[in-house]
């Protein structure tokens, strides 16, 4: 298929409509590859089933096979056959299907597909999105409900982002596929199903920065993904305690928004960084670190994790102890010496 790009006018916007996350990625694709004939999908069962989570279903009927089809189960080839396309001027956008699934795609992602810019002094980009759905609280095992990013954002060259609405999942999935860069998009499972009202096209804030979803003055919880929800609710809770919690939605994950993370942390002097992953060595750390190196003449406590147990992600029956609630965050809240 020859490589060429298209560039119809913006599309009047849309009547409001309900639609969940996985709407929203789906419609997203669609005006995508409406927009720009680079742009092509696939992926384990992307095609007549429309993925797992059916994120792209029915665009293989609307865009032909040329477009999007279903890849081999060899994640590594996936990722691979992508580089290469990109480096000839398409626009591949990929799937991974479940978190873990990624695995074997490590070297392709690591060596080549986050080098390829500075290899190349900076003459040839990948403009290619690596999806992964990822996370837990949906009944599944371990290689279903992975929490991986500490290992993208700790590889350089990566850009790497976890919407946590449908509204910033339609917009910042469209600006992920226009990057010149390669993308991971982390796409949180247990938020699928949530719904937004919103007119398409939408644009949100550009997707490598943070966002304030609740304002507050006591302390900042710092979340993103799946727990973006969780901080909110333990923001409404604490307020039954007379306790003005701001909840910052991280979005972007590297780059890292030192600007607003900053100035809600000196705001109301107190932070605490909430994810399902492992707290030893997990995304946290990185956070809890560069905010307090940044914002320690304004702090006063020490930045907190709330985060999964050191453990492999347990059985479906036993995750809702894994994973942070509102009830550990208020806990973790209450660990800090408060000023009466």
């Amino acid at each position: 298929m020859t490589a060429t790009s298209t560039k119809p006018d913006a599309p009047e916007a849309s009547a409001p409509t309900q639609l969940t996350m996985a709407g929203a990625l789906n419609a997203a694709l669609r005006d995508a590859m409406e927009a720009d004939d680079r742009v092509v999908v696939y992926g384990e069962d992307v095609g007549p089933l429309g993925g797992v989570f059916r994120v792209t279903d029915g665009l293989q009927a609307r865009f032909g096979e040329d477009r999007i089809w279903d890849a081999p189960l060899a994640e590594s080839g996936i990722v691979g056959t992508a580089v290469g396309m990109a480096m000839y001027g398409m626009r591949p956008v990929v799937e991974m299907q479940f978190d873990a699934f990624s695995y074997p795609a490590f070297e392709q992602m690591v060596s080549h597909v986050a080098k390829m810019r500075n290899r190349t002094k900076g003459r040839m980009t990948l403009p290619m999105v690596v999806r992964i759905p990822c996370a837990g609280a949906i009944g599944g095992v371990e290689h279903h409900s992975d929490s991986s990013e500490a290992y993208w954002t700790s590889t350089p060259g990566l850009t790497v982002v976890m919407p946590s609405n449908p509204a910033d999942a339609y917009s910042m999935l469209r600006e992920a596929i226009e990057s010149d860069d390669p993308v991971v998009f982390m796409e949180p499972k247990s938020r699928y199903w949530s719904k937004a009202e919103m007119s398409l096209p939408v644009r949100t804030a550009p997707m490598d920065r943070a966002v304030v979803v609740r304002e507050g003055t006591d302390a900042t919880l710092l979340a993103y993904g799946p727990t973006v929800r969780t901080a909110l609710e333990a923001a409404d809770a604490a307020a039954a305690e007379d306790l003005s919690i701001e909840v910052v939605d991280l979005r972007s994950l590297s780059p890292f928004d030192d600007e607003t993370v900053g100035a809600s942390v000196r705001k109301t002097s107190r932070a605490a960084v909430i994810h399902e992953a492992a707290q030893f060595g997990g995304y946290g750390a990185e956070v809890a670190a560069r905010v307090t190196e940044r914002n320690f003449h304004w702090l006063s406590a020490p930045v907190l994790r709330i985060t999964g147990f050191d453990i492999p992600f347990p059985s479906p029956k036993l995750e809702e102890y894994h994973l942070p609630t509102p009830d550990r965050v208020l806990a973790a809240l209450d660990s800090w010496e408060w000023d009466d």
